[in-house]
């Protein structure tokens, strides 16, 4: 029997931010509700986000993601006039958001969203704790990268 896509287990994923994986080391990951409002929901299931400057701050003890784009639907309400950029609260669990808050703070981390998605008809977002890498360790990155790439070229080859 074939699944339906719309089916409330299942999770669609909205956008990704592929260059969260170039900028930072990935520590640990968080998934997170988002407060939007009507017209946002539209946006997202158009699929019209961006999350390439997108990053979390941790303030009065909530979540807010800042930088996220979400841009308007042209059909959308005429007495609404949508902010793309607008700061939106992220839903967490308070041990969760103690945790967040101590690493951020005394360890120095970051946080950012790495994915929107989908789950049990809810827009979700994944945070993740993050540590920025410098320039030579995306350089190694990248060479470890293109190795592992020539080294499964070879193992095809031989």
């Amino acid at each position: 029997m074939a699944k339906n896509k719309h089916e409330k287990g299942e999770s669609r994923t909205i956008a990704l931010n592929k260059k969260v994986r170039h900028d930072y080391f990935i520590e640990d990951r968080f998934e997170a509700g988002l407060v939007l409002e009507g017209w946002e929901v539209k946006s997202l299931r158009a699929g019209r986000v961006q999350l390439v400057d997108s990053y979390v701050i941790i303030k009065n003890g909530e979540a807010w993601l800042l930088g996220a784009l979400i841009t308007p639907l042209q059909t959308a309400s005429t007495h609404i006039h949508p902010d793309p950029q607008r700061t939106r609260k992220l839903l967490l669990h308070r041990e969760q958001l103690s945790r967040l808050i101590g690493a951020v703070e005394r360890k120095g981390y970051t946080l950012v969203v790495t994915a929107l998605y989908w789950s049990k008809g809810r827009a979700k977002a994944e945070v993740a704790l993050a540590k920025g890498k410098q320039a030579h360790d995306k350089r190694d990155t990248e060479r470890e990268r293109d190795w592992q790439r020539e080294k499964q070229r070879l193992l095809r080859q031989a």
